[in-house]
């Protein structure tokens, strides 16, 4: 953070443009307007829809950082009862942080919730719970449902006369967003029950934790959790000779041999 605040310098205009009283789809469509991601045009299924809204996110100023763990500490997994992510709203290096620990078809509106954070101004934690009573919380959590799953549209398709749950797969499609993300907003909207949704997301968890594999690639863990934007930063300033390899390896967290042969990652 302190790092980018030396090579920036002109704040971000998005960050607190609004407030908690501006109408949600204004917000929306302002947040559609900076990021200029598109699934309709692009034919962008649910993985693809998530990587180009990162990426997007990330070339419009904000830090996307994502771990499961606690400062690089294998033993210490963050808990999903904890918090879902984190929003730092700060005009020259937002930052927007998503719990790995969660299942990954709830990150997507975690990134949504947390990027309304940053369009009000407002740093915020996002916990594990449904009905958060904070005007806050619930004003991202708007915004998030209807960025992702446009409120009209979704009264429009939704079907009340089969189980809810078989409309999950179909509309997860049409929105090119997940299954869980339909459900939640099935509750938002009064189509099903918080406890109906509850238990619906506990199962997804549970099937991610069991099917979980191993601790993955490396140089790509180490640039979800720093974010893609402050290691290309770091590793600019350090194979241009401006930074030591030390210092680059105590910002990002990475062995400094091994930097290089993250830089080439990043590169691809």
């Amino acid at each position: 953070m302190e790092y980018l605040h030396v090579q920036e310098h002109q704040p971000l205009p998005f960050v607190g443009r609004f407030d908690s009283r501006t109408p949600v789809k204004t917000v929306v469509s302002d947040i559609r307007q900076t990021l200029g991601v598109d699934p309709e045009k692009s034919r962008l299924d649910y993985d693809k829809y998530s990587r180009a809204l990162i990426d997007a996110a990330e070339v419009a100023g904000v830090l996307v950082m994502r771990s499961g763990i606690a400062l690089g500490n294998t033993h210490r997994k963050l808990e999903v009862s904890e918090f879902r992510g984190f929003a730092i709203s700060n005009s020259l290096a937002p930052v927007v942080f998503i719990n790995s620990s969660d299942a990954p078809t709830a990150r997507l509106f975690t990134l949504m919730h947390e990027l309304a954070h940053l369009w009000i101004g407002s740093s915020g934690v996002s916990d594990a719970g449904t009905a958060n009573g904070r005007e806050e919380e619930r004003f991202c959590n708007a915004v998030a449902g209807e960025f992702l799953v446009p409120e009209e549209l979704f009264r429009a398709v939704w079907n009340a006369g089969i189980e809810w749950e078989s409309n999950l797969a179909p509309l997860a499609t049409r929105f090119h967003v997940s299954k869980l993300v339909i459900g939640r907003r099935a509750m938002d909207l009064g189509y099903v029950t918080q406890e109906q949704y509850g238990l619906y997301y506990q199962k997804v968890l549970k099937a991610f934790r069991e099917e979980k594999g191993g601790a993955g690639d490396y140089y790509r863990n180490a640039t979800a959790k720093n974010s893609t934007r402050l290691s290309r930063a770091v590793l600019t300033e350090t194979l241009s000779g401006r930074m030591l390899l030390r210092e680059a390896g105590s910002l990002l967290g990475v062995q400094p041999a091994k930097l290089r042969t993250l830089a080439e990652t990043l590169a691809r």
